[in-house]
């Protein structure tokens, strides 16, 4: 009914510093009610094209600005989005499925936090210069921003992902177009409303909303746009390089992973469980650095199994709002069936056991929920390394437990899929630590502990996981071209 539609909130596309309505909208559902809550704009070329002419014209003021004057602008961001702190995290909440802990307590304070990181860091960057004497040269090199950065990020951390891209391109003073996923944009386009009020140029920052298919295409594709942050799945990414090869575009990919847990024998098992859960299952497992293979050596597997299952039955599943609850609900009806459910069902089919979780214990959920998107999280075992429960991305609450003898085998049957993001190695043995760690294909490798980010450092993936590293020096240098400068005097 119309009535019903008038209350929807509708967004709009940023673009040169206003708010313009789009000529068709795409819905966007609460995915803890199955209702659609939201109306995004469905964006294509037009829109990309008036948001690529934005930042073209504001790139020359941008980047003339010190930056000083850029980061005391980032920093009044951050305060801003600080203060609605609250706010920003009932509307990522709501718009995700996560829980409201964890929206309030990782999400919005991570993105705020990006933008005061790279803030400080834009200060702190200095150029190499070398003399040869001899024949009476200097060699400087001089870093400068490159120009119209197109950033696309996905819906699992909305704004913390989509701030860890822009904090970095405008800090060093490039200009950006930005394409949120058409499934989470709402905490973007909050965002926006704040841009004015922390001093940010016109066209700096510029939000299209829309779809891969229509809107990242076209920014994906238009010549100027030199460069692409994005960070979504393997598949899209090789759309991406295929689009972009004939521009010869800077690419910046972080993708999916099947990330390895290593458990040996001699692992603190408390310390070990309740941070493995974590990495299973926190964000409904919808965290491209969540665990989803665990190998365990023989001697303690039954244990660990036991008290794994019994802990993971712990967790609860609910209202994303309900402060108690530690499980949200998954991005949408689509993700639920066709890539959590069907992995399930799939590995049963294989003769692997479910030990807990879907389909072997029952889901209850408050009234308000019943349509909601929700599933237990759940621990497969007795599975093959070939199943595709092993091999492919689930992005789920969904983890398989298998067990291993020698470090020498799982070491390779870690490294024995397509991908190569993360991986956590437990064991209280200092030397097979940093073995182990060597060996693994893994731009990440936590040892004793998961998710403990240092944003100094290099972020990204090997083989299917992605192409580049993010961090302090690593996005100063993706998001400059670097040049050498020769002076005979």
């Amino acid at each position: 009914t119309m009535a019903h539609s008038e209350a929807l909130l509708v967004l709009e596309n940023f673009i040169a510093g206003k708010f313009f309505p789009c000529s068709s909208y795409i819905d966007s559902y609460n995915p803890s009610t199955g209702d659609v809550y939201c109306r995004v704009p469905d964006s294509g070329k037009e829109e990309v094209e008036a948001a690529v002419r934005a930042a073209k014209d504001a790139f020359p003021i941008w980047s003339s600005k010190t930056p000083l004057e850029r980061s005391q602008i980032l920093n009044k961001l951050a305060d801003l989005i600080e203060h609605d702190l609250e706010e920003f995290a009932q509307a990522e909440s709501k718009d995700q499925g996560k829980t409201i802990t964890f929206a309030r307590t990782v999400d919005i304070p991570r993105a705020v936090y990006n933008f005061r990181f790279f803030a400080s860091s834009i200060l702190h960057h200095t150029t190499a210069c070398t003399e040869m004497a001899s024949v009476g040269c200097v060699h400087y090199t001089s870093r400068e921003p490159v120009g119209v950065a197109g950033l696309i990020s996905p819906w699992n951390l909305p704004l913390y992902l989509l701030t860890w891209k822009i904090a970095p391109a405008i800090a060093c003073g490039n200009t950006v177009v930005a394409k949120p996923s058409e499934m989470t944009s709402v905490t973007a386009w909050m965002m926006c409303k704040l841009l004015e009020k922390a001093g940010m140029p016109h066209g700096v920052v510029n939000v299209v909303f829309g779809t891969g298919a229509k809107a990242g295409e076209a920014l994906v594709c238009h010549p100027d746009v030199p460069l692409i942050s994005f960070t979504g799945s393997t598949l899209t990414a090789q759309r991406i390089m295929e689009k972009s090869a004939p521009y010869c575009k800077k690419l910046s990919l972080e993708l999916g992973g099947k990330n390895p847990a290593i458990i040996f024998d001699d692992a603190n098992l408390s310390q070990c469980i309740a941070t493995t859960l974590r990495s299973s299952f926190a964000n409904q497992g919808e965290i491209c650095l969540c665990t989803s293979r665990i190998f365990v050596q023989r001697g303690i597997y039954s244990e660990f199994v036991k008290r794994f299952v019994a802990e993971t039955k712990k967790w609860k599943v609910g209202n994303p709002s309900d402060p108690t609850v530690d499980v949200g609900a998954l991005i949408s009806k689509e993700h639920l069936e066709k890539v959590v459910r069907s992995y399930v069902k799939k590995a049963q089919a294989e003769g692997a056991r479910v030990l807990c979780g879907e389909g072997v214990d029952s889901l209850s959920l408050p009234g308000g929920n019943q349509k909601g998107y929700f599933m237990l999280p759940t621990v497969i075992s007795e599975i093959k390394d070939e199943s595709c429960c092993m091999q492919e991305e689930i992005f789920g609450p969904v983890t398989c437990v298998v067990a291993f003898d020698t470090e020498e085998e799982v070491v390779k049957r870690a490294n024995g899929v397509k991908y190569g993001l993360a991986a956590t190695v437990w064991s209280s043995n200092v030397g097979r630590v940093h073995r182990v760690a060597r060996r693994l294909q893994s731009g990440l490798v936590w040892t004793n502990c998961w998710l403990v980010r240092d944003l100094n450092l290099p972020f990204g993936g090997m083989k299917a996981s992605g192409i580049g590293r993010e961090g302090a020096k690593d996005s100063y240098e993706f998001f400059t071209e670097v040049k050498t400068i020769t002076i005979k005097h």
